[in-house]
C-alpha cells in the first residue's frame, strides 16, 4: 500500500495517531521515542516498532465503497469528528513534513486460522476505502504506550524501611522471613498482612501516569527509604492530590547492585509518578495504619 516506506522510517521523527479530533504525539529525541505531550516521557519501543512494521507490510486486498456517507460503515469516515472510530496515522520526517497519511478502521474478522488480519483504510485526501491485508494497532490512549512496569524488588530482599510522615518516624527490620517494627519498640500488636504490604512495596510496582518531576502534584504526605539485603537503597517521597497518590523515586548502590541501581536511577531521574492510592499505607505508613483491629466481643449470654 505504500512502497518504499520501510526505507523512509530511518528519517521519522514524529507520530501522530488523531482519533475523533485528538492526537497523541510521538517523537524522537536524542535517540528515543517519548510521547510529546508527557516532556517526551519514554515509550515502549516494541509496540511503535510492531504498529510501524504492521504499516510497511499492508497490502491492498480489494477496493471498497467511495460512498462518502457509507465510510462510517468501515469505520473510515472523518477521523476529526467526535463520534468516529476511525484513526488517523500520521508520519512525519525529520525535515516536518509528513511522508505518511492513512485512515485505519474496523478490523474485518476471520474465523479461519492462520490468516493474514485485514483491516479497511484509506488515503485521507480520497473517498476511495480498500480492504488490505494487516492491521496495525494505532493506539490513541497515551497509557498505552508508556512501559507501565517501575520496580519489582522482591519482598524477601527488603532488609529495613525508615518513615518519616509527619513527624512521625518508624523503623522496620528483618527478622528471619518477617518483616518487623523495631521502632518504637512498644506498640500494639500489629496486623501481619500490613507489615508484608510494607515489605512488598516496591514489588510489581506499576505506575499509573506520569509527568516531569519540576511540576509536583498536592501536598508532601512523607518520606521513607528501603533498604536491600545486598546493598540497593530506594528512596521514595509521597505527594497526595486529592485522592490521587504521587511519587518521587531514587535508587543508589554500589558492587553487585550498582548496574540495577543506575538502571532504576535513569528510569526514575526526572519524572514523579502516579501510583495506587493504596501504597500510601505501605510505602509511608503511619503505626495507626498497622495495629491490628482488636477482634469482636462475643454477645452477652441471656
Amino acid at each position: 500500500m505504500f512502497p518504499g516506506l520501510a526505507a523512509k522510517l530511518k528519517d521519522a521523527a514524529r507520530v501522530e495517531i488523531v482519533y475523533q479530533g485528538k492526537t497523541t504525539a510521538i517523537e524522537s529525541k536524542n535517540g528515543r521515542w517519548g510521547l510529546a505531550d508527557r516532556a517526551g516521557y519514554p515509550i515502549e519501543d516494541k509496540r511503535l516498532h510492531e504498529m510501524l512494521t504492521a504499516v510497511t507490510e499492508m497490502r491492498l486486498v480489494e477496493p471498497r465503497t467511495s460512498d462518502p456517507a457509507q465510510l462510517a460503515r468501515l469505520g473510515v469516515d472523518d477521523p476529526m469528528k467526535a463520534n468516529s472510530t476511525a484513526r488517523l496515522l500520521r508520519i512525519v520526517g525529520t525535515d516536518g513534513k509528513p511522508f505518511l497519511e492513512v485512515v485505519l478502521g474496523h478490523r474485518r474478522v476471520r474465523s479461519q486460522g492462520k490468516v493474514d488480519e485485514q483491516i479497511y483504510a484509506r488515503r485521507p485526501n480520497e473517498t476511495q476505502s480498500w480492504l488490505a491485508d494487516g492491521a496495525p494497532h494505532a493506539d490513541s490512549d497515551v497509557g498505552l504506550w508508556f512501559d507501565r512496569d517501575l520496580t519489582n524488588i522482591d519482598n524477601a530482599r527488603i532488609a529495613s524501611v525508615a518513615v518519616d510522615r509527619n513527624g512521625e518516624k518508624l523503623l522496620f527490620k528483618r527478622e528471619g522471613e518477617k518483616l518487623t517494627l523495631a521502632e518504637p519498640a512498644e506498640h500494639p500488636k500489629l496486623e501481619e498482612y500490613r507489615l508484608e504490604d510494607v515489605a512488598r512495596a516496591f514489588q510489581g510496582l506499576t505506575l499509573q501516569e506520569v509527568r516531569p518531576a519540576s511540576q509536583p502534584i498536592g501536598d508532601k504526605v512523607g518520606s521513607a527509604t528501603f533498604a536491600t539485603t545486598d546493598g540497593l537503597t530506594l528512596t521514595v517521597t509521597l505527594f497526595r492530590a486529592d485522592k490521587d497518590v504521587w511519587a518521587v523515586f531514587g535508587a543508589v548502590g554500589a558492587d553487585k547492585v550498582a548496574d540495577e541501581a543506575a538502571a532504576l536511577q535513569k528510569k526514575f531521574d526526572g519524572w514523579i509518578f502516579e501510583v495506587g492510592s493504596w501504597k500510601e499505607k505501605s510505602m509511608t505508613p503511619l503505626l495507626s495504619d498497622l495495629v491490628a483491629e482488636k477482634p469482636a466481643e462475643a454477645p452477652a449470654a441471656k
